[in-house]
């Protein structure tokens, strides 16, 4: 509502700021008050513009600034502020004829709804999950049963087994992901970059172990949830060391699951049947770095 002497205060919430245009008949009297008796919030912030002609003073403030308040409950955010109108005597007189005042100043923003889709561009959308994409996502490797039904009671294995690993990210409120693994290093010691070392999964979701030409090792295609990823990789030691512990240390990580696999975001196994690399989804010349090497 435009400011004029009926309604003398006038406030605009925008998205980060809080504009208010005052008349200067604050009173409704027809006496017009000083612009520099005006100051908007506990700091005192001086007006931005004056308007002779509309007998107006505006105040344009950031809703953090001139020492505004929040106030949150649990479906708004609230800034307050206040108008506040001091009186100082005109020229040399000792006298005013107004009495000082105080307009308390609003601004009431929903927490639970998009405020706008232009100065708010969050990496998850909609605007609502923001909050929980603050949050830590949470990753799982786990070795499981050979059907896949429940995790493993043992981590012992012979020589000719396969051990069935699984991957998992819960992703809670979250925009909906596709989990890949990125790299999975086999080593002596909890250090992953320790020596001795093999690395099962390499070149950003190549199971570069399913090369060789002894192994069966490959990741299970389709997924059972894009949230998932299952592998397999045949049992191993390492040659001339009797230690018969191994570690494995994996690198998860997650893209929206509308966004297309690229080299970049893959998980890509090796066909001894038809000695092409071929993808768990997406198209194949995805994983032509696998071969080459010179994935991203």
């Amino acid at each position: 509502q435009a400011a004029a002497p009926l309604h003398p205060v006038a406030v605009q919430c925008q998205e980060a700021q809080v504009v208010v245009t005052v008349h200067r008949d604050l009173f409704g009297t027809g006496r017009l008050v000083k612009a520099a008796d005006l100051t908007l919030g506990s700091a005192a912030c001086l007006p931005v513009a004056q308007s002779a002609a509309e007998s107006t003073v505006t105040f344009v403030a950031g809703l953090h600034e001139c020492g505004s308040t929040l106030q949150m409950t649990p479906d708004s955010l609230i800034y307050k502020t206040s108008l506040s109108y001091k009186p100082t005597p005109s020229g040399n007189l000792v006298i005013v004829r107004t009495n000082a005042a105080v307009v308390p100043i609003e601004c009431h923003y929903p927490r639970k709804s998009n405020v706008s889709s232009n100065a708010i561009r969050p990496t998850w959308v909609p605007f609502r999950s923001t909050l929980s994409a603050e949050e830590r996502l949470m990753f799982s490797l786990r070795l499981m049963n050979d059907d896949w039904s429940t995790e493993r009671l043992s981590n012992g294995f012979q020589l000719g087994e396969s051990l069935h690993l699984q991957a998992d990210v819960a992703s809670g409120h979250h925009v909906p992901l596709r989990l890949f693994v990125d790299d999975c290093v086999a080593t002596l010691s909890p250090d992953r970059n320790s020596s001795p070392r093999y690395a099962l999964i390499d070149l950003s979701g190549c199971l570069v172990d399913g090369r060789s030409d002894d192994t069966t090792s490959a990741f299970i295609s389709p997924r059972p949830r894009q949230e998932t990823l299952q592998f397999m990789v045949d049992a191993f030691r390492f040659a001339g060391d009797d230690r018969n512990l191994i570690y494995i240390t994996c690198h998860l990580k997650v893209s929206p699951a509308d966004q297309a696999p690229n080299p970049l975001n893959k998980a890509c196994s090796f066909n001894k049947a038809s000695s092409l690399w071929a993808p768990v989804e997406g198209t194949g010349d995805i994983c032509s770095c696998c071969e080459t090497g010179n994935c991203p």
